[in-house]
């Protein structure tokens, strides 16, 4: 389906699109450095805001690094493998580390997929995308079979200020909070869309695929524009052995929903698809979330029942990532 496309020329300089633009959402302050060094500091904000596991997602360096010499990129993938292997060894069967690999190099990555694969804290992995190449291009092949062989997961988390930059970026005309509230849900939404139109599903049989930070309310209404225009459109796409609603059922695709998106959009989810592909996020440590009352938040959402409930704050993500 894809077809691979030009890299951006980057350009160095400018200051972070969103330093002094962000509010703050915290009832109270996590302890110092937990993002960084304070693993022992993390495990303590977790008992007191009672989260049993916590996932813990790359910043933006590993996307922004696409747009850097490729040998100095790997070696700064591998470090960060070791460095979060180790900060999670304070308790890896509480603290679950996501793995980000480059696209740019398939073989490296599935080697170092495998090479990680033993690791107890390693329970997802990001497939970073250079500018122009898509998801579902033949080359990327070794590093689905290496997930699937290590029964990895794909996570993505959209972001929206560094290469590889979201499709459509040139069309927000420079506002920030445009940009933010566009490039999350559609970069989410285009590599759903190859996923599945492609036909990666079936070719990967265990590969699944889920969304962090990128809100939920945008999948039911996406699962089904991809149905109706894959129906549509059905001579340029391969055969699919299921809709792609099927592909929810069968629990190859979650989604995580923002606390501000509220009981409602969980609600709207559940009409279309079920409860099945829902999971909890709460953005700890940064300035989205609401520690130590994120969980309060979403647990005032009574109307869900105690079986969605349940499938929300831990039996989907359960389902979703390796947890050893």
């Amino acid at each position: 389906m894809g077809e691979p496309a030009f890299a951006e020329e980057a350009e160095k300089g400018g200051a972070p699109a969103l330093k002094g633009a962000v509010g703050n959402n915290r009832v109270g302050e996590p302890e110092p450095d937990v993002q960084q060094r304070n693993a022992a500091g993390r495990l303590r904000d977790m008992d007191i805001e009672g989260r049993d596991v916590d996932l813990i997602i790359p910043g933006t360096f590993a996307t922004a690094i696409t747009a850097i010499d490729q040998s100095l990129a790997k070696e700064l993938y591998a470090s960060y493998s070791r460095y979060i292997v180790d900060y999670c060894s304070a308790d890896p069967s509480r603290l679950k580390a996501t793995v980000p690999v480059p696209a740019s190099d398939p073989e490296w990555a599935a080697a170092q997929i495998a090479s990680l694969a033993g690791e107890n804290c390693i329970a997802a992995a990001t497939v970073v995308l250079p500018e122009g190449l898509p998801v579902d291009d033949p080359s990327l092949h070794p590093i689905w079979a290496a997930m699937g062989d290590a029964d990895l997961p794909l996570l993505h988390h959209s972001f929206f200020y560094e290469p590889p930059y979201f499709p459509g970026y040139r069309d927000v005309w420079g506002q920030v909070a445009m940009a933010r509230a566009a490039a999350h849900p559609w970069g989410a939404q285009r590599l759903l869309g190859y996923i599945i139109l492609s036909g990666l599903l079936d070719q990967f049989p265990n590969l699944r695929v889920g969304f962090a930070e990128c809100s939920g309310g945008w999948l039911p209404s996406w699962i089904v524009r991809l149905e109706g225009q894959g129906d549509y459109l059905a001579r340029t796409l391969p055969s699919l052995s299921r809709s792609p609603r099927g592909y929810v059922e069968d629990g190859r695709i979650f989604c995580g929903v923002e606390l501000y998106e509220g009981e409602e959009t969980v609600r709207s989810i559940m009409a279309v698809l079920g409860d099945d592909a829902i999971m909890y996020q709460s953005d700890y440590p940064h300035d989205q979330c609401a520690f130590p009352k994120s969980p309060d938040t979403v647990l005032a959402w009574s109307a869900l029942g105690e079986s969605t409930m349940t499938k929300l704050l831990s039996g989907n993500a359960e389902r979703y990532l390796r947890l050893l």
